[in-house]
């Protein structure tokens, strides 16, 4: 409670002063700055003590609620690196980066929706996919490693797309299915999609590139290197706008 009585002692400051005002001078409108002062300041410390609620419920402090403010504000320079682009802007007008994996069921929901943006502005937005592969997501890896393969081959987005329905159901068996559904060489295939050491530090390097700019949970998407929390089509035919 140490920052409400810091409130209420700057209340009782100004309050003493615009007294002195008002009692110097004797006015009506000074006495209404009195008043409209008393009302905003307690207006502040009901809103305070009601943010404070909050984040006492939440667990976190109004210190790490301000760092979680900063994050969420921040703008990254985030590198494609080595990882699928989609799009044929040369000087495209958003930047949507998106962390994400096979296994999640959101991910996979979400997926018809990246594919009808992929369609509707290939020539003003630039795509980037980054693998972020949960821990509790045993399977997220290996699916990552797949698309990788698919990747090597030049059809990682068809991949991408065939494979996000099959996220309840992921094993070597359907993605080769997916790979002969698409049209990808399946003996390259079979070699490229091994998950050895090399693979798994060029997953891991998107995983820390995400855990570096804040990625919470799957998926998390940036668009012109700000985390958007509300990511939607409607942000995104909003920000084009703004951006045109």
């Amino acid at each position: 409670m140490k920052r409400l009585s810091i409130v209420a002692m700057a209340i009782f400051a100004i309050s003493l002063v615009a007294c002195n005002q008002a009692s110097a001078g004797g006015s009506f409108n000074q006495q209404a700055r009195l008043d409209s002062l008393e009302k905003d300041f307690s207006t502040l410390k009901e809103e305070f003590e009601a943010i404070k609620f909050a984040l006492d419920k939440r667990g976190i402090s109004v210190e790490d609620a301000k760092k979680e403010m900063e994050m969420a504000n921040k703008v990254w320079d985030i590198p494609d690196d080595d990882s699928p682009v989609f799009g044929n802007a040369k000087d495209p007008k958003l930047t949507i980066v998106e962390f994400t994996e096979f296994q999640c069921p959101y991910c996979s929901r979400i997926a018809p929706t990246m594919q009808e943006l992929n369609k509707k502005y290939p020539n003003e937005i630039k795509f980037v996919y980054k693998h972020f592969p949960l821990s509790f997501h045993a399977n997220a890896q290996a699916a990552a490693a797949s698309s990788i393969a698919a990747q090597k081959q030049g059809k990682f987005w068809e991949y991408r797309y065939a494979l996000a329905p099959h996220s309840r159901e992921l094993s070597d068996s359907v993605y080769l299915a997916v790979a002969k559904e698409v049209g990808l060489d399946l003996e390259k295939f079979k070699k490229d999609m091994v998950l050895d050491s090399a693979m798994i530090a060029r997953i891991d390097k998107d995983f820390q590139l995400g855990v570096k700019v804040g990625v919470q949970g799957t998926p998390n998407f940036y668009i012109n290197g700000k985390r958007q929390d509300r990511f939607s089509p409607e942000l995104v035919e909003k920000l084009l706008k703004e951006a045109k």
